[in-house]
């Protein structure tokens, strides 16, 4: 299983100052990966370091990086690095962190392998296959869940697997991409209704890519759960309440969910998130150990990861009067019932084939404290939102731009983060006619 190395060394510095700032996401501890292109250029693949981006090409055509893993990772999406396994994306983390630590000659070159981060724009990190999004917060499932049946707030099978269902691959979108308020069906109390979704919220989740693959009918055990873990990211949920009360009984979310999934552009590597691994959430009092088959000695030491999480809301108002935007959300990830490891083990455990790439979401991340709660439909639990301009919200509306932070956190380790995952609400579009 992986340990610390060279890579995670606090001490460790970049040639790339910026990457120097005590608030910067991207510190040569980090070293994410994503995909970009420069203006009338081709998509291809970079590594996030301060406030630039490592052209992956640029950097193999100056003979700096070489080998498959390198090659793989400059390509317009990196399905073919996640499919080489977590061994190549450590070769390549380190054959990196080499190039980019201070001393190496190749910040002679820097002009011809960095781009100012302003200049990339970023693109999907990879072909997604498919998309499941789980349900790991139990935090988020009993306040929800309370105030349809205060007696069993829980799903029956919550504290015995990682519940989840399948979402729509295609609608997902990278950050900075707009949303479109959908519209839909829903039950009103004079009828049953359809028009503009009126209870838009966002869901502030982590994203989990996935490396490797296992063929049709062959399970992935706790023990090589750890080895399919590609990386993590930021991801937005965005649901229409008023569409999903009315649509999931009894087969669960569709068009509610399926409007729009918004995820950060870069990928923290599972390798980056070595010294941020704690242990599995404590079970609550009174509930049982899970079945075996979800145990292992390095989930229950280090399953977990500690993310801090944050939501903040931009709205048109406050764009207008040049203030910045409110925070709605603080919550940390170490929380979860469920670990990354044990959704892919439960994922795949009637044989599913999970492909390089796969997407899964964690679930909304909310944890046990009023501040901590995931989103929108919660927090109004206790009332309507009353933003610092004197504006208030008990869900979106045109204009409001949501945005994610995250950052990873642990004693003695330079803290890393993700990137932001933000998008703007769009108004939805009229109905075609005839």
């Amino acid at each position: 299983m992986n340990a610390l190395d060279s890579t995670h060394d606090p001490k460790r510095r970049a040639w790339v100052t910026s990457a120097h700032a005590p608030d910067s996401d991207f510190p040569i501890q980090n070293l994410p990966l994503g995909v970009f292109s420069r203006e009338g250029g081709t998509p291809r693949g970079g590594v996030a370091i301060g406030d630039h981006v490592l052209d992956l090409r640029a950097a193999l055509e100056a003979g700096l990086i070489s080998g498959e893993a390198a090659e793989a990772a400059a390509e317009p999406s990196l399905n073919r690095l996640m499919a080489m396994g977590r061994a190549a994306s450590r070769a390549l983390r380190a054959a990196v962190s080499e190039l980019l630590a201070e001393g190496n000659a190749a910040a002679s070159q820097a002009d011809a392998i960095l781009v100012p981060m302003q200049a990339a724009r970023m693109q999907l990190p990879c072909a997604i296959a498919n998309f499941s999004d789980f349900m790991a917060s139990r935090d988020h499932s009993w306040r929800l869940g309370a105030r349809r049946d205060p007696v069993a707030p829980l799903p029956p099978a919550f504290d015995s697997l990682p519940v989840a269902y399948h979402s729509r691959a295609s609608s997902v979108r990278v950050s900075g991409e707009p949303v479109v308020r959908p519209n839909g069906q829903w039950k009103r109390k004079d009828g049953v209704y359809f028009g503009p979704t009126e209870a838009l919220d966002y869901e502030l989740e982590l994203a989990v890519w996935l490396a490797g693959e296992n063929a049709l009918g062959v399970p992935v055990p706790m023990s090589q759960a750890p080895e399919r873990l590609f990386g993590y990211g930021l991801l937005n949920d965005w649901s229409a309440r008023d569409v999903q009360r009315w649509e999931m009984p009894p087969l669960g979310p569709f068009l509610a969910k399926s409007l729009s999934t918004s995820v950060s552009p870069w990928i923290v590597t599972a390798e980056a998130m070595i010294p941020f691994e704690v242990p599995a959430a404590p079970r609550a009092e009174g509930v049982a150990p899970p079945l075996p088959y979800f145990d292992s000695d390095w989930n229950r030491t280090r399953g977990g990861l500690a993310i801090a999480m944050e939501v903040w809301l931009l709205t048109r108002r406050m764009r207008v009067e040049g203030s910045g935007p409110a925070r709605l959300t603080a919550t940390d990830f170490a929380t979860m019932a469920w670990t990354p490891a044990q959704m892919v083990t439960h994922h795949a455990s009637n044989g599913c084939n999970l492909l390089p790439g796969d997407l899964l979401g964690s679930g909304t991340c909310s944890g046990p404290t009023d501040e901590a709660r995931a989103c929108m439909a919660e927090i109004i639990l206790t009332g309507p939102i009353e933003l610092p301009n004197g504006e208030t919200r008990r869900f979106l509306e045109d204009g409001d731009e949501v945005i994610f932070r995250g950052r990873a956190h642990a004693p003695g380790a330079v803290s890393i983060g993700f990137g932001e995952c933000r998008a703007e609400i769009l108004p939805a579009p009229p109905w075609p006619a005839g």
